[in-house]
């Protein structure tokens, strides 16, 4: 007799089950299924069993109550590649060990001392800008974003190298689509052309990441950040620390991390407040009254109260990271139904942030939807851009920092117009970025 009750969804039409549905639109087809079978949907992919969980209740079980019963798993399998064995793909204790040693470098006196590094090359940025300008804004604020990573969480400047870590990570991240395909591990042993784009995009990475840990381990210089304490761990246990091979790893974990997921979510921003003119005004008259023309600080971020709603609202409609996956380890009840371990499990804050059930009219771009009265920011599974639980980003109050200053900097001297007629759609990558860029106008305020 079957103990497992699995539940219900689409049956398979081919060999190779939903993965070409899957691959060609994800958001769709769990949207589509979901809409069709209910909150928790089981479907196939080749031989992966994936149970979709489409409702807060469900996702509080995996990511929190029972978060000993789930691992990273499979999903994570691909993204080892690049990464190693960093705090995003590791397990148990190694992880929590890692952990305790990183967290200090994202404490709040830690976040603060990283302010200066934001607006200043958010200011570079701009003082390359011209009235009536038209820039690809993904372009622009990736680049951003990886001088401020380099220079806040490793103290160098790579500005000039920004443009080619980009195309190595677009390089890299090609290789997620491949996660759903039986025996994907395999297609790295291949001498296939994209196996060599990815190899040569991970070695232009990895020179990068090892070139500046090598640089601060000449130096000795320690204030704090993330790499200081990386180190720190070698020379306090006479090498019993964090080995060569994990040190590069958790560099290039949080390096990339930190960068490609904020600059996203200010893309989708610079996006969504063009299309909103009246959220663009009250934004600026914030500005205008909290900053009166200097430049933001630290100290600035509890009184740009609309600044930060703007950007929670921003990640709701389009979360950076719009899927979060899960395995069981053990089989595990959910509702009416046994789901057997081995089980991949699917949550997307892209769904539930679009749910009406839990966000009124989910369409529509409103910032005070996050106003202090409301749940908001400070409502749980309905809202989960960097996950929840022990396993949630542990750079989270390093992006709110960076996102809430980028705005208020460029916003009080820029407005930012959509090109018209460029063709806006997603592209469902690692992270969920506009497929064609975003062709963007700047204008000086006056």
């Amino acid at each position: 007799m079957n103990r497992y009750k699995l539940p219900p969804g689409p049956k398979p039409k081919f060999l190779l089950g939903h993965l070409f549905s899957f691959r060609k639109d994800s958001i769709g087809f769990l949207r589509n299924i979901a809409k069709e079978y209910g909150d928790i949907v089981h479907f196939k992919i080749g031989p992966l069993r994936i149970v979709l969980l489409n409702h807060p209740d469900f996702i509080k079980e995996v990511l929190s109550v029972k978060h000993q019963n789930f691992v990273k798993g499979r999903p994570m399998e691909m993204a080892k590649e690049l990464l190693g064995e960093g705090l995003l793909t590791s397990e148990g204790e190694f992880h929590k060990r890692h952990s305790r040693i990183i967290q200090p470098a994202f404490r709040r006196n830690m976040i603060e001392s990283y302010a200066p590094a934001v607006t200043e090359y958010a200011t570079r940025l701009m003082n390359g800008w011209e009235d009536g300008m038209e820039v690809e804004i993904k372009e622009e604020m990736t680049k951003m974003s990886i001088a401020i990573a380099g220079k806040a969480l490793f103290n160098a400047d790579i500005e000039k190298e920004a443009p080619e870590i980009d195309q190595a990570l677009e390089a890299a991240s090609s290789l997620a689509g491949r996660i759903a395909l039986p025996f994907s591990e395999w297609l790295l042993k291949l001498p296939i052309p994209d196996t060599r784009r990815f190899l040569k995009a991970k070695a232009r990475l990895d020179n990068t990441i090892n070139r500046m840990v090598d640089e601060r381990r000449g130096n000795k210089m320690d204030n704090g950040d993330l790499v200081s304490l990386l180190l720190r761990t070698q020379d306090e246990n006479n090498g019993g620390g964090m080995s060569d091979q994990q040190v590069r790893d958790e560099a290039m974990t949080l390096f990339l991390t930190a960068f490609d997921t904020t600059s996203t979510a200010l893309t989708w921003t610079w996006y969504l407040l063009s299309q909103n003119p009246e959220a663009e005004s009250e934004l600026h008259e914030e500005l205008d009254r909290v900053l009166d023309n200097r430049l933001p600080t630290a100290d600035d971020i509890a009184q740009l109260k609309y600044t930060r709603m703007v950007l929670g609202e921003s990640m709701r409609i389009f979360p950076p990271s719009y899927l979060i996956p899960r395995q069981a380890v053990e089989d595990f009840p959910i509702d009416n139904y046994i789901i057997p371990g081995g089980t991949i499990i699917l949550m997307s804050p892209y769904l539930i942030h679009h749910d009406a059930r839990f966000h009124p009219d989910p369409e529509k771009f409103n910032p005070h939807a996050w106003d202090k009265h409301s749940n908001g920011l400070h409502a749980k599974y309905e809202y989960f851009p960097f996950s929840r639980g022990p396993r949630s980003c542990i750079g989270e109050p390093f992006a709110w920092m960076q996102g809430i200053l980028v705005l208020a900097a460029i916003a009080q001297s820029w407005r930012i117009k959509m090109v018209p007629d460029h063709p806006v759609e997603l592209l469902q990558r690692i992270n969920l970025r506009p497929r064609y860029g975003l062709k963007m106008t700047i204008h000086r305020r006056k």
